[in-house]
């Protein structure tokens, strides 16, 4: 409703009516995902820590709800914070029951009856504790667990994302800095050089605060004086940093691809093309351009045998060296042909919900993801 501008305010206040008649947990964690789809994040998790309060079990049925049943463990946060099953099994008859867990809380005596568990908690400097703790849960779980590795999750941060791929000569995955407000002031008073934080590198560099998505807070720095400016504009103590790479196509035009790993296998999810080098799908203009749409059309028809062909060795060293059996990666091609690794995650998402009429092809294409992806589950639970 909230993604094709759909009125909700009836759904909002039937809501509003339940949880004030009593403690409806079910109520107030609906509340808290339309507020934060909304815009109020904070407000949003508010109510959520409210319904956590209550219980730290839900339930989501997907059509007759007669067919697999999905235990989630699930970390409280936004929507970034886990794997977004609700998504990926759209159009399934699946009953996920969420298990929502914390640090230093034990787990449930009584679980609900399930054929497959997903460890769906995802790499952020929020769960980091959080997934510390769950490293050794598959070994003491009663049924089968996907993406269970734990600590293959919270390796996912930038900074150490790109240590796995520096000995592969097919990806270049660029490195990332964890670094502080203090430390980048300094570089941008000329008290300490660059190269102290970033190794060889130089100007222009891409900065971003810890925990940021979707371009928030991300921004290209081109010289000192360009950092000193970026920082009085920022508000966070903890940034990483990464060398610059110019991975505009012939045309002057940049592409982003999101690939999604199910089971090993590579997808494509989409094909974000933008005259900027900050590229995300809502902000390059597809809805705007029939010829975009025809290109990332096209290229999702010939994945396996373009693309996906051009780097099938790449593609494998991705899907080994990280290890789950899902996760999803944001990334491009290189000047020098190499697969651009710009980040990889589980709490990624990947949807249906584009207009049927303006990208029919993508139905076609996420249909294929969310089989495949419901294939692995049931394969699992056997």
């Amino acid at each position: 409703m909230v993604y094709n501008g759909i009125d909700r305010d009836a759904v909002v206040s039937s809501l509003t009516a339940r949880a004030a008649a009593a403690p409806d947990a079910a109520a107030l964690m609906d509340l808290s995902m339309l507020l934060q789809l909304a815009g109020e994040r904070e407000t949003g998790l508010e109510l959520q820590a409210q319904a956590l309060g209550v219980s730290r079990i839900y339930r989501c049925v997907h059509g007759s709800g007669a067919g697999l049943r999905v235990l989630a463990l699930f970390a409280a946060g936004d929507f970034m914070a886990n794997t977004p099953l609700d998504f990926l099994l759209d159009g399934s008859d699946a009953t996920v029951h969420y298990l929502y867990v914390s640090p230093g809380v034990a787990l449930p005596a009584a679980l609900p009856d399930h054929d497959v568990a997903f460890l769906g908690v995802a790499e952020s400097n929020a769960n980091a504790r959080l997934l510390d703790e769950l490293v050794d849960l598959e070994s003491k779980w009663p049924r089968p667990m996907l993406n269970c590795h734990a600590s293959a999750i919270a390796d996912m941060t930038r900074d150490r994302l790109w240590e796995r791929f520096q000995s592969s000569d097919q990806v270049l995955a660029p490195r990332n800095a964890r670094t502080t407000r203090a430390e980048l002031m300094s570089v941008a008073s000329g008290a300490r050089r660059l190269e102290e934080l970033l190794s060889a590198e130089s100007f222009p560099i891409i900065v971003r605060p810890l925990d940021s998505h979707a371009g928030s807070g991300l921004a290209r720095v081109e010289d000192a004086a360009d950092l000193t400016g970026y920082l009085h504009a920022q508000v966070g103590d903890t940034f990483y940093i990464a060398p610059f790479v110019d991975y505009r196509s012939a045309d002057g035009q940049f592409r982003k691809y999101r690939i999604v790993f199910v089971a090993g296998h590579a997808y494509i999810a989409h094909l974000a093309i933008s005259g900027a080098w900050m590229v995300h799908y809502l902000n390059a203009g597809m809805h705007e351009s029939a010829a975009k749409r025809e290109e990332e059309a096209a290229c999702m028809a010939r994945f396996d045998h373009d693309f996906g062909a051009r780097h099938q060795l790449a593609l494998a060293a991705v899907a080994q060296r990280i290890g789950l059996d899902y996760f999803a990666i944001d990334c491009a091609e290189a000047p020098d042909g190499r697969l651009l690794l710009f980040e990889a995650g589980t709490g990624m998402i990947v949807h249906a919900m584009d207009p049927v009429d303006m990208f029919p092809y993508k139905q076609v294409q996420m249909r294929e993801i969310f089989r495949a992806f419901l294939e692995m589950l049931d394969a699992a639970a056997r």
